[in-house]
């Protein structure tokens, strides 16, 4: 009896000595991408949740602040967004996974010889190819992903994207992805390199119930960055013949905080406005919780783009049940809530398509966007193997 109690006391001991050591382990600065601040961590990559999975490390450049109508600033956009989704969803899967945003190319190797990772995600171009081969020669245990957010009408705006890719993919053990399957196709039948893949985003869906807001007034959100893709002018003229047609006062809501290309579209809308008897409602850019709250009081949410490879503010809409009125490009949604971009005529038929079939629409839309999700999950974590 006492030889079973001493062998219980010291593997009870042992197990505290162990306890102690993991919560005495030295704390360090981290930059919260999230809600901008510093706070103390632990390293998460000192021991693993699962062995069997690669430790992954997210990067992002810290952009321009954009202020909301409060006169808080927030570096929030879709791409920090869609990083930290599929990091929580990574982190739900016992992956190690963590994102952190730093200010430019000198700042990678701080954070990789912090968290030592086995991979590493580059949110968008913006590493300089020849500051990237040096970092593989730093860290070359290091498998080195640049993830591209952007279709190829997207990526022709950016002078420097067709050359970098190219650039990235002639260095050891870096690779290209795309979270579109149809960018992917495009460029391997031009590059034929092995090391393209495709690593989807992911979208948390939430359980909101849409609460119908009836009144002479119908507010329409269109919301996002305001660029010449996103085709929003004709989506504003849709609105407002919607509008009269119902003979109610239309309130347009659009993000005017972030103009990316788009200062004529955004000049051109306000004129629009100033020459009818509805209301243009100019937001600032909001954290995503709040933009959420305000994307709820819409009744219908606008996303008819010429481009996109997943669309977060389709997400959003479908994920707070608002009806949702999109292009083709937002390939989850189901076809009811579709309309041709350059089509006025389409836009008016599929506003009044989704607000009669609402419950519909809805369930069809919520449907797609779980589907993808699955699919974006499994393709990660097969990744990460």
């Amino acid at each position: 009896m006492w030889a079973r109690l001493h062998r219980r006391c010291k593997r009870t001991t042992t197990r505290s000595q162990n306890e102690r050591t993991w919560r005495d382990v030295r704390a360090v600065p981290h930059f919260d991408a999230v809600h901008n601040c510093s706070v103390l961590i632990k390293p998460s990559f000192l021991a693993r949740k699962n062995p069997s999975m690669k430790s992954v490390l997210f990067i992002t450049k810290k952009g321009q602040e954009y202020s909301d109508s409060y006169g808080v600033a927030y570096t929030s956009s879709g791409l920090l967004n869609s990083a930290k989704f599929v990091v929580d969803m990574l982190k739900t899967h016992d992956v190690n996974a963590a994102l952190v945003t730093v200010n430019d190319n000198n700042d990678i190797d701080r954070e990789v010889a912090k968290y030592n990772p086995d991979v590493v995600i580059i949110e968008a171009l913006w590493v300089v190819p020849e500051k990237l081969s040096i970092l593989t020669r730093l860290h070359p245990n290091v498998k080195w992903v640049v993830r591209v957010h952007s279709e190829v009408p997207f990526l022709a705006q950016e002078g420097i994207a067709i050359q970098w890719l190219f650039d990235y993919l002639k260095q050891d053990n870096v690779y290209v992805s795309f979270n579109s399957l149809r960018a992917l196709h495009d460029f391997m039948r031009v590059s034929w390199s092995n090391r393209l893949l495709y690593l989807p985003n992911y979208f948390p869906v939430k359980k909101e119930v849409h609460k119908d807001i009836k009144s002479g007034i119908i507010n329409i959100g269109c919301f996002g960055a305001i660029r010449p893709l996103k085709n929003q002018l004709i989506q504003a003229l849709s609105a407002i013949r919607f509008a009269d047609l119902e003979s109610k006062i239309l309130r347009f809501h659009m993000n005017t905080a972030r103009v990316e290309g788009g200062h004529e579209v955004l000049k051109n809308i306000r004129a629009l406005f100033a020459n009818t008897g509805h209301i243009l409602v100019e937001h600032g850019w909001l954290h995503h919780h709040r933009f959420q709250h305000l994307l709820s009081h819409m009744d219908l949410s606008m996303c008819v783009s010429f481009s996109e490879t997943f669309c977060l503010v389709a997400a959003d809409s479908v994920s707070m049940r608002v009806p949702l009125v999109c292009s083709p490009e937002v390939h989850w949604s189901s076809k009811l809530s579709q309309a041709e971009p350059t089509s006025m005529d389409s836009i008016v038929d599929a506003m009044y398509r989704v607000l009669r079939y609402k419950r519909l629409t809805g369930f069809l839309n919520r449907s797609g966007l779980k589907e993808y999700d699955l699919r974006s999950t499994e393709v990660w974590l097969q990744f990460l193997k």
